[in-house]
């Protein structure tokens, strides 16, 4: 197999880069860095992690990506889609295995990117990708209940009917201006894009320009303000972590062993395989909605691989695509992987110069930023529309989202594509025929013809199985017409050899004629040609019924 070659698309980007680039660049990377800060720290928060985990994964792999990667446009960072596994190694195996998950999922990503699998990724089925997209969805608005509604209670469990349970036990403590907080910064996120609509109204400069600025910044602003004057009664950054470095990360080596990656197989898996899947579906959005060339998914995938395996040694968690922050690049203005360079280097600036600010960050207000980015990762529309699809793609969707929710995203893929694979073997059975065929009028007596649709497949064997009992009395010719059968496997190869055999035992000889390409190489390669013997496997039907006209010798 051939490898990969490792070509980054800046490189591409800077033959033809020019200060009017740059200036577009700048901007777009600016704005994104902005939108970037609150919501790499709510992912953090959540995801039961430091916020400064969340910022420098942001800094760190957001800049690796951006450098390395195979799209002009795609911002990486902490995704909303990670939340829910992050969260769960973490309780489960605890942060320093986290660490070497994450490692050695960037490890299989770049092989993956490396040997050119990066589209296999696109045969995940769109069911399955609605079904645990909604399903993280549920469990990230979920999670943030308790910041919400400012809940006292101990760190809340992975599981999903456990997390209810805890949060009903300590409903008493309920914080009605952490609600408030929260409250008002879900409606202004909702509200925020339609009173960017009317700005153009706003006459004074300084109102016109905070108009445009992103709301999860406005509300971060608004919220940490309020908190650090008035002085409320809310869990912040500070109470809960003690604020954020105002320092770059330090360096931290994991400790990697054998024994642990054996042990951290699945989340190994399962961050390598939500990874891929974001990142290359953000990408081909960003293909859809931009006028860049469009994106080379090995290439992203060697540099999602970097990206994951150097930021844990920073402190950092599972990086990816990120689809809100790419799709505001590109709208920005974006034309190059320079934005998302500018993007990690605006908030590398914000951490060395306004770490301090963030003391006062009320997590109410984080709560209310991660419900809205929730509601916004769901198509809850599917649900709606499921009534106008198969049985089978109604099983797989509501199955894969059911399971994502109580069980975890591993489980759910693994079924789902179980699911996926059993429907879609039932559904190229059914498509496979082999019906009675009108011989022409000088058919010889006793010759039997009948054609054979669709694919010949470990699926469909019985079929064939079936046609020795229902031939009638006095055949001794049996011709299987293959013009419309397009493909065959080795079982299907072992049906026809069966088949074969038992029509020997009935003094009844089998013919073939008229195949295609794929099931005459594979008849021939696998011994079944000269088993029957060559004369038996006619190029056309008439050829066939005059070879049948004379007395078999078998």
């Amino acid at each position: 197999m051939q490898l990969h070659r490792f070509r980054p698309r800046l490189l591409d980007a800077l033959k033809t880069y020019d200060r009017g680039r740059f200036a577009a660049d700048a901007g777009a990377g600016l704005t994104v860095g902005v939108i970037a800060l609150p919501l790499a720290m709510a992912f953090a928060i959540a995801s039961g992690v430091k916020p400064e985990q969340g910022i420098f994964t942001a800094i760190i792999g957001g800049f690796l990506v951006s450098a390395l990667g195979g799209s002009s446009v795609q911002i990486a960072g902490p995704a909303g889609a990670f939340i829910v596994i992050v969260y769960g190694i973490v309780e489960r195996y605890g942060l320093a295995n986290l660490l070497i998950a994450t490692v050695l999922a960037g490890t299989m990503l770049f092989a993956l990117g490396l040997f050119r699998l990066g589209g296999l990724v696109r045969y995940v089925p769109i069911t399955i990708v609605i079904g645990f997209t909604n399903g993280i969805a549920v469990l990230v608005a979920l999670s943030q209940l308790k910041d919400l509604f400012g809940l006292v209670t101990p760190k809340l469990p992975a599981d999903f009917f456990t997390q209810i349970g805890v949060l009903l036990e300590h409903a008493d403590s309920f914080n009605p201006m952490a609600f408030a907080i929260g409250l008002l910064s879900l409606a202004l996120l909702f509200a925020w894009p339609r009173l960017q609509k009317h700005h153009t109204v706003v006459e004074h400069t300084t109102l016109r320009s905070a108009s445009r600025m992103p709301a999860p910044m406005v509300v971060l602003v608004l919220a940490t303000t309020a908190t650090a004057l008035l002085q409320l009664p809310v869990e912040t950054i500070g109470s809960r972590f003690g604020g954020i470095p105002q320092a770059l990360p330090a360096f931290v080596w994991p400790e990697l062993s054998w024994r642990s990656a054996k042990e951290l197989f699945i989340p190994t898996l399962t961050i390598a395989m939500l990874g891929a899947v974001e990142s290359l579906l953000c990408a081909r959005v960003a293909d859809n909605v931009g006028t860049v060339p469009k994106h080379d998914p090995n290439q992203e995938l060697m540099a999602q691989g970097i990206a994951n395996v150097v930021t844990p040694f920073f402190g950092g968690i599972p990086t990816t695509g990120t689809i809100a922050r790419t799709v505001t690049n590109v709208r920005a203005g974006a034309t190059s992987p320079v934005a998302g360079i500018v993007h990690a280097l605006t908030l590398l600036v914000v951490v060395l110069v306004a770490a301090p600010l963030a003391e006062h960050v009320p997590l109410a207000a984080l709560a209310g930023i991660l419900l809205f980015v929730a509601w916004n990762m769901g198509e809850w529309h599917e649900f709606a529309r499921l009534r106008h699809f198969s049985l089978p793609y109604r099983i797989i969707l509501v199955g894969t989202f059911l399971l994502t929710v109580i069980f975890d995203l591993s489980v759910a893929v693994q079924v789902g594509l179980v699911l996926a694979c059993a429907f879609f073997i039932y559904r190229m059975s059914t498509l496979f025929r082999i019906e009675p065929l009108a011989a022409p009028v000088d058919t010889p007596s006793g010759v039997v013809v009948e054609r054979l649709y669709g694919a010949l497949f470990f699926g469909a064997v019985a079929k064939l199985e079936a046609v020795p009992a229902r031939l009638p009395a006095g055949t001794r010719v049996l011709v299987l017409e293959a013009q419309r059968l397009i493909s065959i496997d080795a079982s299907g190869v072992d049906a026809l050899t069966q088949l074969h055999r038992t029509l020997q035992r009935k003094g009844v000889a089998l013919r073939l004629c008229e195949l295609n390409e794929q099931p005459r190489s594979l008849l021939q390669r696998s011994g079944f040609s000269a088993l029957i013997g060559e004369d038996r496997i006619a190029p056309t039907l008439a050829e066939a019924l005059a070879r049948s006209a004379a007395p078999v010798a078998d």
